[in-house]
């Protein structure tokens, strides 16, 4: 039933695989689409990791009588300010590397070039 399953998904996927060779034209294509997903994930990982830091907390005082459940709001800040720290390390290098490289970072165009004005 597995192989059936994963031998389903890859011929679907074959058309989408052969249909991007079109769009992406060379290496340099791959790679800014690449670097538009992570510009787009890595405030949404900090995000999350912030959330997760503040539902511990929230959980940590809200449970000032039960020893369980403080130990496990206690472990959920901790765990939170670690994402928080590795995402801050990993952001870092991505602007060390971008600048060892001479890699300009990702602008989003504006509205005027968008749209051209009579």
């Amino acid at each position: 039933m597995k192989k059936a399953i994963i031998t389903s998904i890859v011929l679907a996927s074959v058309p989408m695989i052969a249909s991007a060779q079109n769009e992406l034209g060379n290496i340099e294509d791959l790679v800014l689409a690449l670097r538009r997903i992570v510009d787009i994930l890595i405030p949404v990982v900090f995000a999350l990791a912030i959330l997760f830091f503040f539902w511990g907390l929230a959980q940590f005082i809200l449970a000032a009588d039960d020893e369980e459940a403080r130990k496990g709001g206690k472990n959920k800040m901790i765990w939170g300010i670690v994402a928080i720290a590795v995402m801050a390390s990993i952001w870092g290098l991505v602007a060390f590397l971008q600048s060892a490289f001479g890699v300009e970072p990702f602008k989003a165009p504006s509205v005027d070039e968008l749209i051209p004005r009579p």
